[in-house]
């Protein structure tokens, strides 16, 4: 769903185009990988809790503010919550579809390849953790906004092999109970989706450059909103191993595709500390690197990514940052990057300290 409320990146800062694309690749495939790790090392129950406070939370948090922003807090509220999951999502860079049946039905069709289930992905996902999204956003729609009658009625899902997520809002004719408002009803079918029919964005609103940075927003809320529910979800322990060694993976992962889009990355520990300092202003920091002798430190002055989550548990940075772990490891398996500072524990900045080590053959 779409991020509005976030912020662009700093009017001192440039904008870096392929900077929001490496970013944009590292916290989508950490949602996706993330939410798999939950299935596999914590179960389908636990995962499905995690994605359902993930999801109302961000619903809580942007879908009033979101409907104004596109405009669309006056079309009826069947119609107005299926626009509003067609263009913010469509901003976002995700393949959806909308159809209008009436003032009081209106759908919203995911077809594959399902941006949060990317590649094979969509294979490891059990359908409660698909039904959970649905429950946390959808089904509260009406809620929000204050219509007790409006529900969401899912007719197939990706994840159990139907050719998308999708479904439609209704407006029925008596109040719903909490229980009505995510239904399931697999043998309807979505009518064929005219793009001409659809609401558009302005061309003069949403120029290359913040549609850029949309997509960087879009995958950038959802880590803001899962990393901190996994650990409040599963505590400290389990919550921050999971989502720590599905960031070091990550991030091992993910560094070639990173090191693409930037047109590359120099070797050694002043490469990655000039990847660390880019990757760092491209999400919205400001940040600098200095040379240490033989070692590099960056310094972070803010974290975007969580100054909406304050107080949060050591957990939540320690898993994050295996993110950057894992990209060093992949880039050079001898570099090690230690925490120096944290702003967690009342220190000015975030500090890492980049070094290489020598590789030493057993003894004989």
């Amino acid at each position: 769903m779409l991020l509005i409320g976030m912020t662009s990146t700093s009017p001192s800062q440039p904008d870096d185009v392929a900077g929001y694309a490496a970013v944009e690749t590292l916290y989508h495939s950490y949602l996706t990988g993330l939410i798999l790790a939950l299935v596999t090392r914590a179960g389908a129950g636990p995962a499905a809790e995690v994605v359902f406070r993930t999801f109302r939370r961000q619903q809580l948090a942007r879908f009033l503010p979101g409907l104004a922003k596109l405009g669309l807090d006056r079309p009826p509220h069947a119609v107005a919550c299926a626009q509003y999951h067609y263009l913010s999502n469509q901003v976002g860079g995700v393949k959806v579809e909308y159809v209008r049946e009436s003032d009081r039905k209106a759908w919203v069709r995911y077809p594959p390849p399902r941006w949060i289930w990317s590649g094979t992905a969509v294979c490891g996902i059990p359908s409660e953790v698909s039904r959970a999204m649905l429950l946390g956003w959808h089904a509260n729609n009406g809620v929000v906004l204050g219509n007790p009658r409006l529900g969401f009625v899912c007719t197939g899902q990706t994840v159990d092999g139907q050719p998308g997520l999708e479904g439609y809002y209704r407006e029925w004719e008596h109040d719903l109970a909490p229980e009505e408002r995510l239904q399931f009803s697999p043998g309807e079918q979505c009518p064929p989706f005219d793009p001409a029919a659809a609401p558009q964005l302005s061309d003069d609103g949403w120029p290359e450059a913040r549609l850029r940075r949309v997509s960087r927003n879009y995958a950038m809320e959802y880590v803001t909103s899962i990393l901190p529910e996994t650990v409040a979800a599963l505590g400290p322990a389990l919550g921050g191993h999971v989502a720590g060694i599905a960031a070091r993976q990550v991030g091992m992962h993910c560094f070639d595709a990173m090191a693409d889009r930037l047109g590359g990355v120099a070797p050694g520990a002043a490469g990655f500390a000039a990847f660390l300092v880019r990757l760092a202003r491209a999400q919205g920091d400001d940040a600098v690197a200095v040379a240490d002798g033989e070692a590099w430190i960056v310094r972070q002055a803010g974290w975007r990514l969580m100054r909406e989550r304050p107080a949060l548990a050591p957990a939540v940075f320690d898993a994050w940052n295996e993110l950057w772990v894992g990209a060093a490891l992949s880039h050079d398996r001898w570099l090690r990057i230690a925490v120096t500072g944290r702003r967690d524990r009342g220190e000015p900045t975030w500090e890492w300290r980049i070094t290489r080590t020598t590789y030493r053959p057993p003894m004989e």
